[in-house]
């Protein structure tokens, strides 16, 4: 039972010892400016010193040695609830409130470091228990005692405050729940040594948990991308070998086992530093593209409110200009009409021109409201079953006038006999017919326009528009549809024109199930649209 019970003490001890170690150089190399990745660097430093130094002292068979090591881990104990203390008012941002306190803390901990190898602190290392040499306390050790645990208390008392400060985000908050509860459990632990050191037969099973409080803690800071659980693995995986081979080589039989083993620990820490190097890169450059992203993605965010500010702003503008402008174009109608009298020559040509650029106007401001009512999410559809034959017979007679005034033929080929039923709103549709048409006398210089109208096997209704014009490029086809986009050629033609009337026609026929695209074999000859709607029984 002794037996047991003495290895699972020193295994308690030597893990705690090399957790800390981890813990602290790992938080260290995260944030080495952090005043509280120094507090907890300091603070587990020491945590490490006491460790190691109470591993030495209950296990050597010296008694000098023991009573060096009393002194040693005395010292790193006087510090550790310091530095606590310092990391607790750090990372609750609490510094410059309890900051006279903290001097006074430092005061007494340089008091007990000054005393700390008087007889009157400790009177001696002496057997207790199951252990080779253990502290016996001098009159004075019960003011370390009373020292050790305010500063630990009021340390926890100011992490329990800010458990509840509604300033702090539930992330945080949850980060000092866990470093709180562990924090308890690692002082519980640590502290259980007290009881021997007063000759109080009571046994330090607790001191697992020592052991087990940084991992806690830094599995909290890990939880919130504090530290990298490669790295911490990493280290561990290292730094437990390191041990073993160091054991290896002061436990060594011989000379020569010794000399091999030695090397061994040589090598194998050579090797670890590199190893730990190049995660550490690789983490960094993680956590940078990381970083990035996060950038990128809050960037992004910003770009789609801009953007969305941008539309309700063309929406708001194009709605204010559509009044001046119907007035503008009305008045140069009634002018040209003779209602306000018999105008001269250039009065009429004047008054033309201001019609002309009034509805290309009207024409203009149309675009921007449906482009608007697109991105909102507010374009509305009256959905009707109809003849699509009736509506592009319209469209034609609608439009043939001004096609043939130009020198263009305008032809329209369709099975009279037919049907072509589809569910559609008809004022959209009809929208993006004329575009379709309109756009083909744009572009068309000679020659003409043929429109058709046919069915297929998959209840498909097909309306395509074909003409002698221009063409359109390779390149241009793919992204012909999108906002702005014009062909190079199209704006030598024509230097009319949004670059948004194919884009709002796509989104109409996406509306309604349907599909539009556009063929050419490439500058100079012509172009063919097609839309492609399904057939639906009246």
């Amino acid at each position: 039972m002794h037996f047991l019970f003495g290895n699972y003490y020193q295994f308690s001890l030597f893990w705690g010892g090399v957790i800390a170690l981890i813990s602290s150089f790992a938080v260290y190399y995260d944030g080495p400016r952090e005043s509280e990745n120094i507090g907890w660097f300091l603070s587990n430093i020491f945590a490490a010193i006491w460790s190691f130094g109470y591993l030495n002292m209950i296990t050597t068979q010296d008694k000098e040695i023991a009573s060096l090591s009393n002194i040693i881990l005395h010292w790193a104990a006087i510090f550790i609830p310091l530095f606590y203390f310092f990391f607790t008012l750090a990372i609750t941002k609490s510094y410059e409130r309890y900051k006279k306190v903290f001097y006074f803390f430092s005061i007494l901990a340089i008091f007990f470091t000054v005393i700390v190898t008087l007889k009157s602190f400790v009177l001696d290392v002496v057997p207790k228990f199951i252990f080779n040499y253990v502290p016996d306390a001098g009159p004075l050790y019960k003011y370390f005692t009373a020292y050790f645990f305010i500063v630990v208390i009021y340390a926890l008392v100011i992490l329990y405050k800010n458990l509840d400060v509604t300033e702090i985000s539930g992330l945080d908050k949850l980060r000092l729940k866990y470093i709180f509860i562990a924090s308890m459990l690692g002082f519980a632990g640590g502290s259980s040594v007290f009881f021997l050191t007063f000759n109080i037969q009571i046994p330090p099973f607790s001191i697992v948990t020592f052991s087990l409080y940084p991992i806690v803690i830094t599995y909290a800071i890990l939880r919130h991308h504090l530290f990298n659980v490669r790295v911490i693995a990493t280290e561990l995986f290292i730094f437990a070998l390191w041990m073993f081979i160091l054991i290896r080589t002061l436990a060594a039989q011989n000379s020569q086992e010794q000399l091999s083993n030695g090397v061994l620990l040589i090598a194998t820490i050579v090797i670890g530093i590199l190893l730990i190097r190049n995660v550490w890169k690789e983490v960094r450059t993680r956590e940078e593209m990381e970083a990035l992203t996060e950038q990128l993605a809050a960037a992004n965010e910003k770009l789609k409110e801009l953007d969305q500010a941008k539309t309700e702003f063309i929406s708001i503008a194009s709605h204010q200009l559509r009044t001046p402008l119907t007035a503008i174009k009305g008045y140069a109608s009634l002018i040209l009409e003779g209602d306000y009298g018999e105008i001269s020559a250039d009065l009429k040509h004047a008054s033309q021109i201001i019609f002309d650029s009034a509805n290309t106007l009207v024409t203009v401001v149309a675009d921007y409201l449906n482009v608007s009512s697109i991105e909102l999410g507010k374009m509305k559809y009256d959905f009707t079953v109809f003849d699509l034959k009736d509506l592009v017979k319209s469209v034609i007679e609608e439009l043939k006038q001004n096609i043939e005034k130009i020198g263009l033929e305008l032809k329209f080929e369709c099975d009279v006999t037919k049907s072509y039923s589809v569910k559609a709103d008809l004022d959209k549709l009809k929208q993006v017919l004329v575009n379709i048409i309109d756009n083909s006398a744009k572009y068309t210089p000679k020659g003409g326009i043929t429109v058709s109208l046919t069915k297929n096997s998959q209840a498909k209704v097909l309306f395509a528009v074909k003409d002698t014009g221009i063409g359109i490029s390779k390149e241009t086809i793919p992204k012909l549809f999108a906002k702005f986009i014009r062909a190079k050629n199209a704006n030598e033609t024509n230097m009319r024109g949004t670059g948004l009337g194919l884009f709002i026609a796509k989104e109409i026929i996406n509306a309604h199930s349907g599909r539009i695209w556009v063929e050419s074999e490439g500058e100079g000859e012509g172009s063919q649209f097609y839309v492609e709607l399904n057939e639906t029984n009246f």
